[in-house]
């Protein structure tokens, strides 16, 4: 995949961004995973490490793109991994110029080892705290979105939107993901009731495979945001109901490429979605299996698709519009967003590689 002019990478990630959707267990550093698999007792080498955890250019399918999640998964069933997993995180984000995060992962996925899902939540919560706590006043603020897996039984997703919405703040939001062709989204309604009704953000993915089927299923949801939908731009009817119901697509090109939705990155319809009035925003899905910053993403998505300026600092400061967090909380990183992006919109010369 074509990498974007360093100026221009090196220019964005001066620039505040928000970053919507991204997996803690996709971002996992794999110098980290070597020792975490050392505690473990397992012998695992750096190369090793980074063949298991960041993905091919292309992959088969959205199946093979989820098996890079399996060795972090696996690595990340305690308390201290998954507080030092998000802490690493934070600080993955706040180096990359992210000034409002949003973090999701699925608490289901890391009981292996005795923890309940109260008890991942609160270690990933702490591990959010310990990384702003450092960082101080340049700490980037950060949502966590709980998310309930397709493969999983209704109930049990049920039971862990109640969990969720209990704990609070950082816990922003409720999510859905997994295998889309072997698991619809339907059986889960129930789970996202119980979600809206406690006041959480409702997102979904959807748009993992082609076909825009899949994303009309999660809008029963009630949800106000997508995890990916590029297929929308497929469907004319989506498309106006998008933008009639101000949904948000969290868009991540490059995953979407991985995953084959789409050929390349030029042939990704972010521009096109943008242009025909649908909210979108970008993010890298997971900056470790897809093996790319936020920074790296905005530059490299707005070169392929020819974004002017103007359109990419509208899809930037958008994040901020949409994050799950209070208005009141967004509302000041939003308005100094705005300001430093619309500033080099103005005096940016044509993007091009």
């Amino acid at each position: 995949m074509a990498s974007a002019p360093t100026s221009l990478v090196e220019t964005l990630r001066r620039l505040p961004k928000a970053e919507l959707h991204q997996h803690l267990d996709g971002a996992l550093r794999p110098q980290t995973a070597v020792e975490l698999a050392a505690e473990a007792g397992v012998s695992l080498s750096l190369d090793e490490a980074r063949q298991r955890l960041v993905a091919p250019v292309r992959c088969r399918d959205q199946a093979d793109l989820l098996s890079y999640f399996d060795l972090p998964i696996s690595l990340l069933q305690s308390t201290a991994a998954l507080r030092r997993a998000a802490t690493e995180l934070v600080e993955d984000m706040a180096a990359d110029g992210t000034t409002y995060g949003e973090i999701r992962w699925a608490p289901r996925l890391h009981m292996d080892g005795g923890l309940g899902v109260s008890d991942v939540i609160e270690a990933v919560s702490t591990g959010v705290a310990d990384a702003r706590r450092a960082a101080g006043s340049s700490s980037p603020m950060i949502g966590l979105i709980v998310t309930a897996m397709r493969s999983h039984p209704p109930g049990a997703n049920v039971e862990l939107a109640h969990k969720a919405a209990a704990f609070g703040p950082p816990v922003v939001g409720f999510d859905l993901a997994g295998p889309e062709a072997e698991y619809p989204a339907p059986p889960h309604a129930a789970a996202f009731r119980a979600a809206g009704a406690a006041g959480l953000g409702l997102t979904a993915h959807a748009g993992e495979t082609l076909g825009s089927a899949h994303i009309w299923e999660v809008l029963e949801f009630g949800i106000s945001r997508v995890a990916h939908g590029a297929p929308a731009i497929d469907d004319p009817d989506l498309v106006a109901s998008l933008r009639e119901r101000e949904i948000t697509l969290d868009l991540c090109p490059t995953s979407n490429v991985q995953a084959g939705i789409v050929a390349d990155l030029a042939a990704h319809p972010v521009a096109r979605l943008h242009r025909a009035g649908v909210s979108v925003t970008l993010s890298t899905d997971d900056r470790t299996v897809a093996g790319i910053t936020l920074s790296d993403e905005l530059a490299r998505v707005a070169l392929a698709t020819g974004m002017t300026p103007d359109e990419l600092a509208e899809i930037a400061i958008n994040g901020f519009r949409r994050g799950f967090s209070t208005p009141l909380e967004l509302a000041t990183r939003r308005a100094a967003a705005a300001r430093a992006w619309h500033a080099w919109a103005k005096t940016s010369a044509p993007l091009s590689g």
